[in-house]
């Protein structure tokens, strides 16, 4: 049980029968009337985000989100399947708890399945990923100084836009939270 006097970001919390992480908290004090935290609580199966305020001696269970290290093997229509790398069991997951999670992914790496009682509701790519570019425009000489940039296709079929100075087969790091080019390898 955690008190919301002692909510941070990121803690997972049971309330209302869903399960909640906390994004945002703000512990207010008015000049008239009780203290009080305000919360954005994002549904972690779900992902809708609401808004709600909290007594600061309410108490909530705190949820336990597994996180397990599974490596990505292949898809197959509307599922993806994984490996545990411990014991060598493949676990197939169906394609709305994966999403857009796998569009940096390729096949053979390593991922987080994220489960709740034995129930998987979503997929972590690892933060960043290394992928040839496959097909993308030449650029031109002396037209960098505005630093702009150009679509690239990746191994994985996703687009990304990358500087003029990138070409074709060359490696590039990719941010998977936020599908940025870093640099090239």
């Amino acid at each position: 049980m955690i008190s919301a006097g002692d909510f941070r970001n990121g803690v997972t919390i049971e309330y209302e029968g869903n399960v909640y992480q906390i994004i945002e908290f703000q512990h207010v004090k008015p000049g008239k009337g009780a203290a009080f935290v305000r919360t954005k609580l994002k549904n972690i199966i779900s992902g809708g985000v609401v808004e709600k305020t909290f007594r600061p001696t309410e108490k909530c269970p705190t949820a336990r989100i597994d996180r397990k290290d599974m490596q990505y093997l292949y898809s197959d229509g509307d599922l993806y399947y994984f490996m545990d790398t411990e014991n060598f069991e493949q676990l197939a997951i169906n394609k709305d708890n994966v999403g857009d999670a796998l569009k940096f992914v390729k096949e053979n790496d390593m991922c987080k399945v994220c489960s709740y009682n034995g129930n998987v509701f979503s997929v972590e790519p690892p933060m960043f990923v290394e992928l040839v570019v496959t097909d993308t425009e030449p650029g031109f000489k002396g037209d960098t100084a505005t630093g702009a940039t150009k679509p690239a296709v990746v191994e994985t079929g996703a687009t990304v836009a990358v500087p003029l100075f990138v070409n074709q087969d060359d490696v590039i790091k990719i941010d998977t939270r936020t599908g940025e080019y870093l640099s090239r390898v």
